[in-house]
């Protein structure tokens, strides 16, 4: 019984040591390889087209920021973003994404959760979402199941590759 013992706990402080390691990670810069997203017909498209630019910094303390862009896109005619035409507005608003606040990782359950403080789409702002990822090889993937796209009928994969 006594070794029985022993073995739950070396096993209990491996695990425990086995996620520290996953977060710690986790921690660190990463930058953004693709987007995207699927339909519940299953049809896939690429809201930031095929080459996005992006950032997604996590630090120890559990902080985080998301900024993703499209990789081409038009200057402002005016060259003042206060007097944008509706086109200009509708593409800058259409071809970025960003959002920072707290996160947490928890890899029994291979999740992380985003506790949105502030981000550009409004809607998202004071939620949390729960995102189920995959990290192999420094890229780091997770599923965003309610997307600016979309909402629930969308989800999105997203691939990170570790700076």
């Amino acid at each position: 019984m006594k070794r029985l013992k022993t073995v739950a706990l070396v096993l209990f402080i491996a695990n425990i040591t086995f996620a520290q390691k996953i977060e710690k990670t986790l921690i660190g810069t990463w930058k953004l390889i693709s987007v995207e997203n699927t339909n519940a017909a299953g049809t896939k498209t690429f809201p930031y087209e095929t080459n996005p630019e992006g950032l997604l910094y996590l630090d120890d303390k559990g902080n985080y920021a998301i900024q993703i862009y499209k990789n081409e896109r038009l200057k402002i005619i005016s060259g003042d973003k206060n007097k944008c035409t509706p086109e200009e507005n509708a593409a800058i608003v259409q071809g970025s994404n960003s959002h920072f606040g707290k996160y947490e990782v928890d890899d029994s359950t291979k999740t992380i959760t985003f506790k949105i403080e502030t981000a550009s789409f409004p809607n998202w702002e004071q939620t949390e979402q729960k995102r189920s990822y995959k990290y192999n090889n420094s890229e780091l993937q997770y599923v965003v199941v309610n997307t600016t796209q979309g909402g629930k009928s969308v989800t999105a994969k997203v691939v990170w590759k570790k700076l």
